[in-house]
This record gives structure tokens, sequence and C-alpha cells, in this order.
């Protein structure tokens, strides 16, 4: 087989990509299974950081899905193709509904929120102010009195980092914010009263990072679905009203074993009775989802996770000293500090002309509004970081219309060999390839440290022509077909410069 794999062998399939497109309970049952599946195996064994109460939740999920198996199986109905046409049908109206559900106002968000800017000296406490948030910006004012005034502090929010600082038993409601600004990266924590409060801020921001408003169709999605996570974790009822039933709402089984639907860190945190009782609290709200709601819910829950969907990877950048941190998310590279996880840099894939890839020395070049990168990736091969970054621009690029057809050579245009996003070859439409290339070495490996003189330079370009062999020569004059057939194919679309 082409990928080595032998007739009767078990392969293990994960998703790559951690961007789900149109999951729907009613005509994508298996799919969700999938998910459900990747998801309960990534919490189980730690993948992603998530909080004490959030485990509860997930236990709490996974032990309806499985309660509900059997009934899944017993009451499923018979669907004809008829049926499944008209989910389809629904499923493409409802999509139309959302695009044009945009207002032509937009909603503005003011009341007295506590804030905090951690690095700021001298200020260690939350202090009272009044916000604002109209279009993509944040404003704070003294009193709401001065909003009419200059305000106290202004950021623009496209383009931050939006973190959840979340303890619902706690009462704790923190959105942690990282605005670029022209000194860096400056940080910003709301701090919330309440959870509604919390879902409306919440998804302002993250809606305000990727460049949206709150007149977008997604603001009210993302709102309820902020709220509906946090009324899972809370225990409250669906009228709202706390429970305080302490017996479990439901028999667990007789083989139940906590260490299947908990992960090491809190198992062995608590005693068995203890995560018994918090499972059964937390499946009161979720008891009468059905298999397939209890495993979707599963998923969102697990995509709402702060760390869900970033790939980190070690480099090291162009005339960098030491290796560093980056992180590759579905919409943005990140810079991480090693130190504390959090984000240094951000680059969003919106703001990229194009990236490609120096396949002889192993470099990734990307180009953005207002700044340039080159890094060599150490802990992976670049083919790699090259297909996470081509993969996640070409899911942006879907829409939510169910008659689109999959663009696979689309797909492999963007993540495949020699590709940019303007869909020329990577190192130059240039088809004088031994020479280019040959020059692309010299200059990375001659230029990676900063010479004092000419002669410097000179003895490092003669050192660096040494070392190059008849292998690297070889892989060069064999990849020219490849980039001849690029240049074809990019002359053909009219995207060849």
């Amino acid at each position: 087989m082409e990928q080595g794999i032998t007739e009767g062998e078990l392969i293990l399939l994960r998703f790559k990509f951690m961007s789900f497109f149109d999951i729907n309970s009613k005509y994508d049952p298996v799919r969700i299974n999938q998910l459900y599946e990747q998801a309960k195996w990534s919490i189980l064994f730690e993948e992603i950081d998530h909080t004490e109460e959030e485990a509860s939740l997930f236990a709490a999920l996974q032990l309806q899905a499985t309660l509900q198996l059997n009934n899944a199986e017993e009451n499923a109905p018979e669907r004809d193709e008829v049926d499944q046409l008209l989910d389809e049908l629904e499923q493409n109206l409802d999509a139309a509904a959302m695009n044009r559900r945009d207002l032509t106002h937009v909603p503005e968000l003011s009341e007295y929120l506590r804030y905090l800017k951690p690095k700021k000296i001298g200020l260690k406490n939350f202090r009272r102010a009044y916000f604002t948030f109209v279009d993509l910006y944040l404003n704070y004012y003294n009193t709401a009195q001065e909003a009419n005034g200059p305000p106290a502090g202004h950021f623009s929010l496209k383009g931050c980092e939006v973190t959840q600082d979340l303890s619902v038993s706690q009462g704790k409601f923190h959105i942690k914010l990282q605005v670029p600004t022209a000194e860096g990266m400056t940080e910003l924590i709301l701090k919330c009263d309440t959870e509604y409060q919390y879902a409306k801020w919440m998804a302002a921001c993250r809606l305000a990072s990727r460049g949206k408003t709150m007149a977008d169709s997604s603001y009210n999605t993302e709102v309820e679905a902020l709220k509906k996570t946090l009324q899972l974790q809370s225990g409250k009822t669906q009228n709202g009203v706390q429970s305080k039933q302490r017996v479990p709402s439901v028999q667990l089984p007789s083989d139940f074993n906590v260490d299947e639907f908990v992960s090491q860190r809190y198992a062995k945190k608590r005693s068995k009775q203890t995560l018994q009782q918090r499972i059964g609290d937390a499946h009161q709200n979720v008891k009468n989802l059905s298999n397939v709601e209890a495993k979707l819910q599963y998923i969102r829950t697990w995509e709402a996770l702060p760390e869900h969907g970033i790939h980190y990877f070690i480099v090291k950048f162009r005339n960098a000293r030491k290796p560093e941190l980056i992180a590759v998310a579905y919409n943005r590279l990140m810079k991480i500090n090693s130190d504390n996880g959090e984000s240094n840099k951000t680059w969003r894939f919106s703001s990229m002309k194009k990236w490609h890839v120096n396949w002889e020395i192993r470099h990734i070049k990307a180009q953005f509004d207002n700044d340039d990168i080159e890094f060599k990736p150490i802990s992976a091969d670049c083919k790699v970081v090259h297909e996470f970054i081509g993969g996640y621009i070409f899911v942006s690029m879907r829409s939510k219309d169910q008659k689109q057809t999959l663009d696979e050579e689309g797909f492999h245009r963007l993540t495949g060999d020699f590709i940019s996003r303007d869909e020329y070859p990577s190192n130059s439409p240039d088809l004088n390839l031994l020479d280019y290339s040959v020059w692309s070495i010299l200059e990375a490996k001659a230029c990676a440290k900063p010479h004092k003189d000419i002669e410097s330079l000179k003895r490092a370009l003669i050192q660096t022509w040494d070392e190059i062999t008849p292998e690297i020569l070889a892989t060069i004059v064999d990849n020219f077909p490849k980039r001849l057939e690029q240049c074809i194919q990019a002359f053909k679309r009219g995207h060849f410069e």
C-alpha cells in the first residue's frame, strides 16, 4: 500500500485540522461519533488543559452518551432518501437565512465592569470603570457621565488574543485580552459579574478579534453557545434555578470506573466517591440529551477550550540567536512565551499576502500586511507547518452552502509542495532553478550571523559553497519538472508574476 499499510492492520485516523465544517446532528452522526472519540481521548489523555468543573461536565456528557447508546439504536427512525434531501434543503435555507441576518445597525455594549492591567506597575487590584464596545473598539471611562468625552483607555481588538479565565462554582468570569499595540502586546483582564454579562462581552471580543462586529449573524449564536456551556457547568436547571439536590439523578452502572471518564490528573486528586457525586450532579443538566446530542455537546465544549486546535512547534527565526516557540491555530500564527504560555506576537491569516517554503534549506517565509517573517522548524519538518497553514486557509475559504463541492485540487495546491497563497511556485517563478536555489542556500547559511566586514562575508560564502553536496544539487534538479508544471498552471490561471 502507498502509506505502508498492509491488509488486516488496524489504523487510527484522526482529524488533523481543528476547524469543523457544518456539523449537524440530523444527518451527520458518523462524523459526530468520529469527532467525539477524538475529543474524548484528548481529554482523558490530558492533551488539552481543562478545569475540574469542565472535567465533570465532560464525564457527565460521556456518561449520558453511553447510557443512551442502546436507546439511540432502538429509537432511531427509518430515514429514506426523501428525509435526507429535506434535511439538506432545511440546512441550505438556514445557511442562506444566516447570511441575510446581518444587521444594518451595529449593536453596542455599555456597562460597568472591573478591569486589571497585570503588567502595569502599582496596579494589582481590579478597578471599576464604565466600558463601551462599539464596532471593533473597546473604550473605558472613569464614570458613565464621561462617556461623551475622550476615553481613559482605548483598544482596537482586531487581531487580539482572547482567552477565558473561568470558574463557575467560584463565580469567576474573567476575559483575558492581549491587544497588539505599538509598544507590543498589552494585556487587559475584564471581570464580569454574571454569566449573561460574561457571554455578551466574551462573544463580542471573540468576533472583534476576527474582525467582525456584533452586527454579524454569528454574534447571537456565540452568545447562546456560551450561555449553554456555562449553564451545564453551573449545575443550574433549565429555568436558571440552582439545584440543591445532593443525590445523583442517575443510577451509575455497576461497572462504572471513574478512570474511564476523568483524566488521571483529577482522578488522583479526588476520591472515587467524590468524583461519582460530582459526575452525578453534572449529569442532571444533560440527562435529557440523546446519544448524538450528548456527543455533539461534548464536541462543542471541547472546541470552547482555550487550547483547542493549537499546534505548537519549536522554530528558529532568521537572525535569531536561540529557538523559539510558535503556535499555528485555525486563523493565525502566534509567537509564544515559553515561560507563561502567552502570545507575544500574532499574525492573522486574513492579513497574509503569501507564504512559501524553500525546500532546499527547509525555511518557511510568510509575508503579511505589516510584517514579514522567516523561520526554520526544528521540532517537525517544515512540510508539517506548511500543511497546517495551507489547510486552515483552505477551510476558512469554504462557505455554509451545502451545494458547494469539495475543491480537492485547491486543497492540494494550498498544502502541497511549491505553492503559495497566490498560487505560484514557492521559491520563485524564475525557471533558472539551479542558480536561484543555490543562491538561496548561500544566502541563508552565510547570512545566518552578522559579519563585521566584506571579507568575513566572503569567507562565509566560500565555506558554504564548499559544503553544498551533490545530493543537494540532485534534489534541486529533480524538482525542476514539478516547478515547471506549477509555472504553467499558474500562468493559465492568470496568477503568474
